[in-house]
């Protein structure tokens, strides 16, 4: 389900949360080692990554950080994974990506690590790839809409215009794509960075007024797998995929 060249071999898998919703499953470990479907979150996510021909993985880790490493070097098949420590401070989205950046390329794939997805009639990276234009864009994120969207009850993040540039959902108003939590972004993203802690919103913020945040939506199935109730029905949806 692949084809064409993909935009980077390496991602950032972003895996340093604390997971307080998906508790008390998370008491006594690190979100991305819940199991789903007779698989761990960051497991669905690696193996989606090495299906599509990505090679390198940088994994950001802070909570349980020891058990998330053990995981990785008991995993066999690729992509190779390089850890990015985050022990000492938890530095949220956008400070995790500043603090990893010597470790990636100058354009990368970046996602969740409690990622399920299926994907349409491509894998989602190359879904994505298609898409990328290192010239016009600092980012490129994959939406879904609504009604690809499994277990999510929210108003919608983002507007697309026939460009697929991006928007946010105005309060009060509800907004037509969900970000699926994958994204490509390039390091010019990250110029001028706060320090510490901060939001990957800060820098999408900024990239929306210059007209430089883009969109694709995705032709695939996702599901939010944000807490424990989630998890049964999700899987009885990937059992009959």
């Amino acid at each position: 389900m692949s084809g064409g060249k993909l935009a980077s071999d390496t991602a950032m898998v972003l895996s340093a949360g604390l997971g307080k919703r998906m508790r008390p499953l998370t008491a006594t470990q690190p979100k991305p080692l819940v199991r789903v479907a007779g698989k761990s979150l960051i497991d669905h996510a690696l193996d989606k990554l090495d299906a599509a021909g990505i090679e390198k993985a940088v994994v950001n880790v802070h909570y349980l950080a020891d058990a998330l490493e053990g995981h990785f070097k008991a995993r066999r098949q690729g992509p190779q994974v390089t850890v990015s420590d985050e022990r000492a401070q938890l530095l949220e989205t956008g400070g995790g990506m500043v603090r990893a950046a010597p470790l990636l390329p100058e354009t990368f794939f970046c996602l969740n690590s409690d990622n399920i997805w299926l994907d349409g009639p491509v894998d989602v990276f190359h879904e994505l790839s298609r898409a990328w234009d290192e010239e016009r864009m600092d980012a490129l994120l994959l939406v879904v809409p609504h009604t690809r969207a499994m277990h999510h009850e929210g108003a919608g993040d983002f507007h697309l215009d026939a460009l697929g540039r991006i928007s946010r959902r105005k309060p009060g108003y509800v907004a037509p794509f969900i970000y699926m939590g994958i994204q490509i972004v390039s390091k010019r993203l990250l110029r001028d960075a706060p320090e510490g802690p901060f939001s990957t919103n800060v820098l999408w913020n900024r990239a929306i007024d210059e007209g430089r945040l883009y969109g694709v939506s995705h032709t695939g199935l996702w599901f939010e797998v944000g807490e424990p109730g989630a998890i049964k029905p999700t899987e009885e949806w990937l059992t009959r995929a």
